[in-house]
């Protein structure tokens, strides 16, 4: 067999070790998140991100959080949140892939609208469901690219196989921002309503899910008509809500 040249065996060294590079990379993360079944994270890359952009811009170090057990969130934020996040929550393995498919054609359409710019890869947006957002929280920078999505895809399928449920929506609630500096659901119940996070009512709990798409924007009207109307609308679908 005649020999290949050097920059075959070279291009060959290269994808084998982009791959070792990326499968150790995913064993990284399994291992994370297999250890989070029993120790919950310090902290996210979303909020480590969140506070060094606060001490940057505004000179000033805003962190709020005091994680709880899932027994000490009340039921209803745990309905209220499924049932403005993601209310395929218990049934679906982490994606849905319809879901996607609409926001993938969406940003296709916004993308052909801003023709004439540079050429660049395209942006991926909307679709997630609450486990989505957790690994791209935990783990994943705010860059909306293909390889960014792949790379939360993996992280999706591995909470889901690793951690489960009712330990995903722990984390997720204790982490999520609803603030700017304010992160999970103890310091919001504190800081919008002077309650413990076990003792939200349900009309409490369904503004407080309303906040979650743009904390930073609701948290400047918690009371606005659109919070109010919105809130009223989850607090109707709630009972129908499965909590895992």
């Amino acid at each position: 067999m005649k020999p290949r040249p050097p920059w075959q065996r070279q291009l060959l060294r290269a994808a084998a070790l982009l791959l070792l590079c990326t499968a150790a990379l995913q064993a990284v993360f399994a291992l994370r998140i297999a250890l989070m079944a029993v120790v919950a994270p310090q902290s996210t890359t979303f909020q480590r991100s969140e506070a060094w952009r606060l001490l940057v811009e505004q000179h000033r170090i805003a962190w709020s959080q005091d994680s709880v057990p899932a027994a000490r969130i009340s039921p209803q934020l745990q309905r209220a949140v499924i049932a403005s996040e993601d209310a395929g929550f218990t049934d679906h393995n982490g994606v849905e892939w319809d879901a996607i498919e609409k926001a993938w054609d969406k940003n296709q359409r916004a993308d052909r609208a801003r023709r004439g710019a540079a050429a660049r890869m395209p942006k991926v947006v909307g679709g997630s469901t609450i486990t989505q957002q957790l690994a791209k929280n935990l783990f994943l920078s705010g860059e909306r690219t293909v390889l960014r999505k792949a790379q939360e895809l993996v992280l999706t399928y591995l909470l889901e196989g690793l951690l489960g449920k009712a330990r995903i929506l722990e984390i997720y609630l204790n982490n999520v921002e609803w603030g700017e500096g304010l992160f999970g659901a103890q310091a919001a119940a504190r800081h919008y309503f002077r309650v413990d996070a076990a003792r939200l009512s349900a009309e409490q709990a369904a503004r407080l899910a309303v906040m979650l798409p743009a904390p930073k924007r609701f948290e400047k009207r918690p009371d606005s008509a659109y919070v109010t109307g919105r809130a009223a609308t989850i607090v109707a679908r709630m009972n129908a809500v499965e909590i895992p």
